[in-house]
């Protein structure tokens, strides 16, 4: 149910929040204010900065080395064969 909620608020706006856990609970804090009510209020135990994680995410996928698809060798698995017979005799 946390993911659905994230994933329907897009990209920009995960950036700028924290969230909090009590184990059984998510929290979603959107100011430094926020966590530090929900820390003093004995709720939150487990936090992440979301924006500061897909940074580094977005910072390390960038330093990655890129490969070409005609540099990859095509690789044919038994189910890929299967799956191409069955296109071919649609």
């Amino acid at each position: 149910m946390a993911i659905n909620a994230l994933h329907a608020r897009g990209v920009e706006d995960l950036t700028s929040i924290t969230l909090m856990s009590d184990g059984a609970s998510v929290y979603e804090c959107t100011s430094a204010d926020e966590v530090v009510d929900l820390v003093q209020g004995g709720q939150g135990v487990f936090g992440i900065a979301v924006g500061r994680v897909w940074q580094e995410i977005e910072g390390s996928l960038a330093e990655l080395p890129v490969e070409h698809a005609a540099d990859v060798p095509l690789v044919e698995d038994e189910l890929a064969k299967r799956r191409a017979a069955k296109q071919q005799a649609v």
